[in-house]
């Protein structure tokens, strides 16, 4: 994104099935991160109903979206000049 955009290297693009599941997802990777101490910039609302919540962590800025907000805004086609980045599908390991 940087070339592109400026102000960050990526952005990570995620879809959730619900509101309550897009807040559970933006926790979670807001939790994952803290452990390794990497603070997000601002704070989010747990009880965020709005479809689209973006955590700012400096170089990388995450947009967890409900999948209808997701298909309105479209944010792989407004920013089709970025080079993508598959990551693979997060499985949890098992301890």
């Amino acid at each position: 994104m940087r070339k592109v955009l400026g102000f960050c290297d990526y952005f990570v693009i995620t879809s959730a099935a619900s509101l309550r599941q897009a807040n559970a997802i933006a926790q979670a990777v807001i939790g994952d991160l803290y452990r390794d101490k990497i603070n997000p910039l601002s704070k989010i609302s747990p009880l965020d109903e709005s479809g689209w919540i973006a955590v700012d962590f400096s170089s990388v800025v995450l947009h967890v979206f409900h999948k209808p907000v997701r298909e309105f805004y479209a944010l792989e086609r407004l920013w089709s000049d970025a080079k993508k980045v598959r990551i693979p599908r997060y499985l949890p390991s098992s301890k």
